[in-house]
């Protein structure tokens, strides 16, 4: 079981937390719990860093942004030992969860979870700080932003866990999101390949490494809501959205006799700025010198469009970059404009992604069709376009963002009937 910073915002909601691990518990199951920081936490003890040295040892920074895991964890454990279970915390070094590559953004390794499992096969139940774990060097390590979930994963995938409930404010994987889509209706189940895609074009239910590392070690994710009532159902009765293998689904919808839709959901992202170089020399090697320097510098380019040639031997070359990366990435290719040779470079950060995402795209024809018919007949005009197996985005105006995800979601027929 894994709960979010919004979920242990406070003693009030800890204790939330510690009934509804209490009733798995007296289920019968053997229960470990990760648990991130209370929300906001981490951005404070982040800005002490900042303060005490702008040019920080990231080592002695994870010693200080893990220890809100560390008091969460420990709160947690308090509480349920308060409500008569028997209770205690785990940290990354004890179990231990072991990493390596950098402090600050370190990569989950192998887990010795023999101490973990003997604790929780005696009823003991275990609470973990999400986010952190040890060093080859016996240093404190964090995963980066969101690894909290990564972690509860690969704690699963150590106990060998019968799945992993990963709760958050949010009760499940909707076809799209509710506050724009009243219609939008929760999934019973979505791929471990589809919430992959989803995760990178905006969704904000799961974090990606998360669920790529879930795919890896076959652990079943389940998505639920830690914002229930006192009494009401445990998740097995109740389940939330369950993430999982192809095949299992394919089991799923042969059992229910039922075919796979063309697209399981609709995304969008604000946080997209496109960037055009003007009169790019049209020759070999010449789009290499513009993405390579930002490859270097660690910035993420998504969709790229190369225009026809132009008479001269020159092109239009356009893309787009994360919205905070942009001013960064305007600043490197300006630097290396006698390199590439380009003219201009004109940016704009008021756009947006707009994604339809689904595995039945294998094999249903005519889905892009539909998604540039929908925009026109909608006067919405396409920017830059790119796709996968299972996925194709398209950049739009940010002030159409609404209106395009609203339009999409019943051209797909997505829209829930029972929503008022």
């Amino acid at each position: 079981m894994k709960f979010g910073g919004t979920s242990m915002a406070g003693t009030e909601r800890i204790r939330r937390v510690a009934n509804i691990v209490r009733a798995q518990a007296a289920a019968g199951n053997e229960v470990a719990v990760v648990v991130s920081a209370m929300a906001g936490e981490t951005d404070r003890l982040v800005n002490f860093c900042r303060e005490a040295n702008p040019l920080y040892d990231p080592a002695e920074y994870d010693v200080v942004v893990s220890s809100g895991e560390q008091v969460t964890s420990g709160l947690l454990a308090l509480t349920l030992q308060s409500m008569g279970c028997d209770a205690r915390s785990w940290m990354g070094w004890q179990v231990p969860i072991n990493t390596f590559a950098n402090h600050a953004n370190a990569r989950v390794g192998d887990i010795d979870a023999e101490k973990l499992i003997a604790s929780m096969q005696s009823g003991q139940i275990a609470v973990l700080p999400g986010f952190q774990g040890v060093s080859e060097e016996g240093r404190i390590t964090t995963m980066g932003r969101g690894g909290s979930d990564t972690s509860a994963v690969a704690v699963a995938a150590a106990v060998d866990a019968d799945r992993c409930d990963i709760y958050t404010d949010v009760d499940g994987v909707y076809t799209t999101d509710p506050r724009i889509v009243s219609r939008a209706r929760k999934q019973k189940y979505v791929t471990f390949e589809e919430m992959l895609e989803l995760a990178s074009v905006g969704a904000k239910v799961l974090q990606t490494r998360s669920v790529s590392l879930a795919m890896k070690r076959g652990v079943r994710l389940q998505v639920l809501s830690s914002f229930v009532e006192e009494g009401a159902p445990s998740a097995d009765t109740l389940p939330g959205t369950m993430i999982v293998s192809d095949e299992e689904m394919d089991a799923i919808l042969e059992e229910n006799n039922v075919e796979r839709q063309s697209v399981t959901g609709i995304a969008h992202d604000k946080n997209e700025a496109r960037v055009v170089l003007t009169r790019v020399p049209d020759k070999p090697g010449a789009v290499s010198e513009i993405f390579l320097p930002l490859g270097d510098a660690g910035i993420n380019v998504d969709m790229i469009i190369q225009n026809v040639g132009r008479d001269k031997g020159e092109t239009d070359v356009t893309f787009t970059v994360p919205q905070a990366e942009l001013a960064r990435a305007i600043a490197l290719l300006e630097e290396k404009q006698s390199v590439i040779g380009f003219n201009r470079i004109i940016s704009d950060a008021n756009v947006a992604k707009i994604s339809v995402v689904g595995m039945g795209m294998k094999s249903h024809g005519g889905v892009a069709a539909l998604m540039f018919k929908t925009l026109a007949d909608r006067g919405i005009n396409v920017q830059a376009i790119s796709t996968s197996e299972i996925k194709i985005s398209v950049l739009i105006d940010a002030d159409e963002t609404e209106l395009a995800v609203r339009v999409l979601h019943s051209a797909y027929g997505l829209d829930s009937q029972e929503a008022a």
